[in-house]
């Protein structure tokens, strides 16, 4: 009995200066990996995951299909506007050429409701005019012929009847030639000219549109960066239903780091105050920046790190410190930011 009191007792002792190591330990991570005499000059300090400036953009197609081509590969280097990647767009290139046909066809109905009949109709309209009114001033003559001679007695009625209706039928006809001539020589009434202009209007919008859905098929870099990811190839299909990306991107001219500040240290953080990161794979060396952006909501940590005693569950503030120069920090990379005085 009293030997399994013994064991009893010294097993507590055991877990009890555990404990207490166990703490030690956890309480120190945040200074164990700082240089030597980073804690004493540092007014917070976190764990931090380096970033590109621009944060990671994923670039998708405006409209779904299959991809035709996808020009780039990760590690590229691409400038804002530059294609890379195309969808199938052999219909809407057959669409377009359908749209500026059909303006074409408006823009001549236009010109010719505007310009009016060919020199050749004119001519055409003038010559049967004249033609019908000679015939007129003939029928007319013979009218008055026959008139006459039925008062003499020389013709019948009947004769003089058909002379009268010779000239009535040439007047007709006189007319009409006198219109069309009128009509093809007249400028185009106004609704005319507004419905021609209306209808090319509308074929140019319909170009616009078909023009605009060809563009969406070149899938273009919307900065200046490097390609960090594809996620698609030649042949796959992409869609506007569901995130399908083409590939992730960056601006990685300048390096950030998302910082987790604890919530005990977010009192003497503010934008404007210098920095430095420091990383295991390169020693002691420190990067040094500045702090740009300053959150206003506390939540979980971002940042894990391998230590077995970490908490999950501190409430930290995420900071933002951008570096002068850490173009060899692989963006990514786990690194402890200090925060020092200004």
């Amino acid at each position: 009995m009293k030997r399994s009191v013994i064991i009893g007792v010294g097993l507590a002792t055991i877990i009890v200066l555990n404990l207490v190591m166990f703490r030690g330990r956890s309480s120190t991570n945040a200074i164990a990996a700082a240089p030597p005499n980073a804690a004493r000059h540092a007014i917070a300090a976190g764990p931090g995951l380096v970033e590109p400036v621009s944060e990671e953009i994923k670039v998708s197609a405006q409209i779904g299909g299959n991809l035709a081509q996808v020009l780039v590969d990760e590690g590229d280097r691409v400038t804002a506007g530059q294609v890379v990647a195309i969808l199938d767009n052999v219909d809407f290139q057959a669409r377009v050429k359908s749209a500026e046909a059909e303006l074409s066809l408006r823009a001549a109905e236009l010109r010719r409701v505007l310009n009016g009949a060919r020199a050749q109709e004119r001519q055409e309209a003038a010559a049967s005019l004249a033609e019908a009114e000679a015939v007129l001033h003939n029928a007319e003559t013979e009218q008055k012929r026959r008139s006459n001679l039925l008062a003499d007695g020389v013709v019948s009625r009947s004769e003089a009847d058909d002379a009268d209706r010779a000239k009535r039928v040439a007047g007709a006809r006189a007319d009409a030639a006198r219109q069309r001539f009128d009509l093809i020589t007249a400028d185009a009434r106004e609704e005319d000219r507004s419905r021609a202009r209306s209808e090319v209007s509308l074929a140019k919008a319909r170009l616009e549109e078909a023009r605009a859905q060809l563009e969406k098929t070149f899938i273009q870099a919307p900065i200046n960066g490097i390609i960090l990811r594809r996620h698609r190839k030649a042949g796959e299909a992409v869609s506007t239903q569901f995130e399908s990306p083409i590939v992730t991107m960056a601006d990685d001219h300048v390096r950030r780091v998302r910082v987790d500040v604890d919530e005990a240290d977010v009192a003497g953080v503010a934008v404007g105050q210098q920095a430095y990161v420091t990383a295991d794979a390169f020693g002691e060396r420190r990067f040094p920046g500045h702090v740009v952006r300053v959150g206003q909501l506390l939540g979980r940590k971002n940042v894990r790190t391998d230590a077995p005693a970490e908490r999950v569950d501190t409430k930290v503030l995420e900071t933002l410190v951008e570096l002068e120069d850490g173009r060899e920090l692989p963006l990514g990379l786990r690194v402890q930011a200090f925060i020092v005085r200004k």
